[in-house]
């Protein structure tokens, strides 16, 4: 329990104002947020995992260079992606509608790479050294989940007051700044 409340405090605090909190409000500014915090949930879930096995492992020793220089690309992809748009057939538009599938893929995928290596998975690893391991997944899961709630609270007023194409410059202007500050990171 110690090992869940600590890692939730550490890893919320540290979410606040990183990265991943501002992607989960630029696309609360676009999507619902029901398939965001699944997207969100699941890749946290996923990372925060892998985090706690590998600072079982090898403890804070983990060279996460290229890994950020990777996610750093990912996200000019994503920028690019998302300032070209994408037009929906009528057929496409009404399964849309009835599906959040790919908002929940694309944003699971979104923030796993924003994650790898990121400063909550580092903090992650570390605090898997010192406590258990299943409390350390579970409260760093939450807190993580928890601070980017509070970000899509925040996106979903932006989206509503904000036009379409407002956002979509936004958003991808975003992707760009996380992929500079990631591939900075690596070569730092």
């Amino acid at each position: 329990m110690d090992a869940a409340l600590v890692s939730f405090g550490v890893i919320f605090v540290a979410e606040l104002g990183d990265k991943s909190q501002l992607m989960a409000l630029a696309f609360a500014a676009r999507y619902r947020p029901s398939p965001i915090l699944i997207g969100i949930t699941i890749a946290t879930a996923v990372v925060h995992l892998l985090s706690v096995l590998v600072g079982a492992a090898f403890g804070a020793a983990l060279p996460t260079d290229t890994i950020s220089i990777l996610a750093g690309v990912a996200f000019f992809a994503f920028a690019a992606w998302t300032l070209r748009g994408d037009e929906l057939d009528d057929d496409e538009a009404a399964r849309a509608a009835q599906t959040s599938r790919s908002v929940v893929l694309a944003v699971g995928v979104a923030f796993f790479l924003a994650e790898l290596g990121d400063k909550t998975m580092l903090a992650t690893v570390t605090l898997a050294t010192n406590h258990g391991l299943v409390g350390t997944w579970l409260g760093s899961t939450l807190g993580m989940v928890a601070a980017d709630a509070l970000a899509l609270v925040v996106g979903q007023q932006l989206g509503t007051r904000l036009p379409e194409r407002a956002v979509r410059i936004g958003a991808a202007l975003s992707f760009v700044l996380f992929g500079a500050v990631l591939v900075a990171e690596g070569i730092a």
